[in-house]
């Protein structure tokens, strides 16, 4: 299964709620975090939410 690396290069500070959630259900939520995940639909869902705050390679 394909991978996605994902890194979150800005701050979570006053944004909404719904969006620290789907953060945290990523395993990101501070600046700096990264992590490699499957690359399924609903991960693409989710960070297509919060793109704003990420940087997303295929690897």
């Amino acid at each position: 299964m394909a991978k996605i690396y994902i890194k979150q290069v800005r701050s979570s500070a006053r944004t909404r709620e719904a969006h620290l959630r789907t953060l945290k259900a990523l395993g990101l939520g501070k600046r700096g975090k990264a992590r490699f995940i499957n690359d399924t639909p609903s991960v693409r869902g989710m960070i297509r939410a919060v793109v704003q705050w990420l940087e997303v390679k295929h690897v």
